[in-house]
């Protein structure tokens, strides 16, 4: 049985189910889980645009978003601290936001509702969803704090019922929350404009570290930088002890050459994944 909560404001008037978004897996109310739940209900503070009429939050939680095979082979188990989120569940569908690595909004969100889905489970902390367009995803490292409770709510909802237009995970205009159209990087409806792979590509190559400051990922960017900057000085070191006649020098001004090429490669092909995170060329989109 729920023992209801002290009646305290929720953060940013958001429509809350407090019934469940305070108790555990078992229905009980329980303080911790009241005090996380607010923490991460600040998170998502700019959410109550995209919610429709009567549509309630009943869970929030941290985990990462879907991650390809190849992010994961090229980068190994870092490729999840570039890909950090926080997944919304409502009385309707689930909210994917990526975020920085502190959970931080990056102006980025998508959706996919209930009856998007053919099945949705959880299991070893990442959540396994199965759309009617015939894809399939998975949201690894979902909070261990959460996961007994998702498990517990995702029994409880219904994949029955209309699918969206997409019958998939779509994003959403983080301007006027309309759904954006895939590969086109402006909104339909708002104009509104995403950062693009041509840009990405170009500043990845012109620049140490373009594309993911670019694409707001300046720890990425910097360490990229520092890696492309230290390959292009042993290559010119390697050429000036060539010039000067030092034995083996020759290998160098191969060797860093095609690191600095394959560091280069990484950078375009991990940028170009992170633009599909719908990421605004505004600053301040309004």
């Amino acid at each position: 049985m729920f023992d209801e909560p002290k009646d305290e404001q929720i953060p940013f008037d958001l429509p809350v189910n407090r019934g469940v978004i305070f108790s555990n897996y078992k229905n009980v109310y329980k303080k911790r889980i009241e005090k996380r739940q607010r923490d991460l209900l600040k998170m998502i503070s700019f959410i109550k645009p995209f919610l429709s009429e009567g549509e309630e939050i009943y869970l929030v939680t941290t985990g990462c978003s879907p991650v390809s095979f190849g992010e994961r082979f090229w980068t190994g188990h870092n490729v999840f601290q570039m890909k950090c989120s926080l997944l919304v569940f409502t009385s309707k569908r689930i909210f994917h936001v990526p975020a920085t690595r502190h959970h931080r909004y990056r102006d980025s969100i998508a959706h996919f509702f209930y009856a998007d889905c053919k099945s949705l489970l959880i299991k070893r902390l990442t959540m396994a969803a199965r759309y009617k367009n015939g894809r399939k995803e998975k949201f690894h490292h979902i909070a261990v704090r959460e996961e007994k409770k998702l498990k517990t709510l995702l029994k409880t909802v219904s994949l029955e019922g209309t699918p969206g237009r997409s019958q998939g995970r779509v994003h959403l205009c983080p301007r006027c929350t309309e759904e954006l159209e895939e590969g086109k990087f402006v909104c339909g409806n708002c104009k509104l404009a995403f950062k693009n792979k041509d840009r990405v590509r170009r500043l990845s190559i012109l620049y140490p570290g373009g594309g993911y400051f670019y694409t707001k990922h300046p720890f990425l960017g910097i360490a990229d930088a520092a890696t492309e900057v230290i390959l292009l000085g042993m290559f010119i070191l390697s050429l000036v002890f060539h010039l000067k006649g030092v034995t083996y020098s020759e290998w160098g001004m191969l060797i860093f050459p095609v690191a600095l090429a394959f560091e280069k490669a990484l950078t375009v092909y991990h940028s170009n994944n992170l633009i599909y995170e719908y990421i605004p060329e505004e600053k301040k989109i309004g």
